[in-house]
């Protein structure tokens, strides 16, 4: 097994220094990823984030290299040159490489793309829970791009780890929204509640199977806003992402949640159906 990397038309070294220093990605952060989990040899749920891929790329006008055809050819040839059946694959595609200026040039844009094993969930923490941080969302209003600019996600994750907790769970306006890098679910009476997909949050694909899911489950789902005592006085809490898949909550700053959690344990055991093959 190796990790791969790919740049622009060609596999490279992954320790190559191949972006240059007028690539605006680098300058400005203009560009979008996607983060594909492998199992088993297999990119779980890839349409989906070729989906999410060319709506990002169209809310900021961003014209995709290759066709989609091309870049599943690049994940496929990648993933057969790695020989890793438990990745991660994380893909950027940029504006391109021009002289600064602000506006847009007239370039082609650039393709990157990283394939290594994925990163494992301690046993403890998907046993026990994780705790979280509570911080102001300080992001932009558009946050349902899944663009490069994640400054303000990048701060409220070290703050999160700087108080020995796992993730941040974001406040704007009193109102919940996500995680710094992870969508949030509460449970509370049997109803599964998660804020709405609106351009305050980022349209996570696990959030969005996970909802699939409790409804496949008969859980009657509220896609609605909650305020931080509502966080607080759940039954159950979790946060969604497909590095994390589902993961409990245990402590939210000084609130502690219900050790039990047979809602979230279900739809986890549900989940992991989806690629158990």
């Amino acid at each position: 097994m190796k990790e791969v990397a790919f740049y622009n038309d060609n596999f490279v070294d992954i320790n190559d220094n191949v972006i240059p220093i007028q690539e605006r990605g680098h300058q400005f952060g203009d560009g979008v990823y996607e983060v594909i989990r492998v199992y088993y040899g297999k990119p779980f749920l890839l349409k989906e984030h070729l989906d999410r891929l060319e709506r990002s790329a169209s809310a900021i006008e961003l014209k995709l290299p290759f066709p989609r055809t091309k870049i599943i050819e690049i994940i496929e040839e990648g993933l057969k040159r790695s020989n890793i059946s438990e990745a991660e694959i994380y893909f950027q595609i940029t504006r391109g490489i021009a002289p600064r200026q602000h506006h847009f040039p007239n370039i082609s844009s650039t393709f990157s793309m990283t394939i290594r094993s994925a990163k494992k969930v301690d046993d403890q923490e998907r046993k026990e829970g994780i705790n979280v941080l509570l911080l102001d969302d300080v992001r932009w209003l558009n946050c349902y791009i899944k663009s490069l600019n994640l400054l303000p996600n990048v701060m409220a994750k070290q703050k999160a780890i700087a108080n020995q907790c796992r993730e941040a769970i974001l406040v704007r306006n009193g109102i919940v929204t996500e995680g710094s890098s992870s969508n949030v679910f509460v449970f509370k009476n049997g109803i599964l509640y998660t804020h709405p997909a609106t351009n305050r949050i980022l349209h996570g694909i696990t959030r969005a199977k996970v909802i699939q899911l409790a409804k496949q489950q008969n859980i009657n789902v509220k896609e609605q806003e909650f305020d931080v005592q509502f966080l607080q006085s759940a039954n159950e809490v979790f946060i969604t992402s497909t590095s994390v898949e589902l993961l409990p909550v245990k402590k939210i700053n000084d609130a502690r949640l219900p050790i039990d959690r047979p809602k979230t344990n279900k739809l986890y055991e549900e989940y992991k159906k989806l690629y158990t093959y």
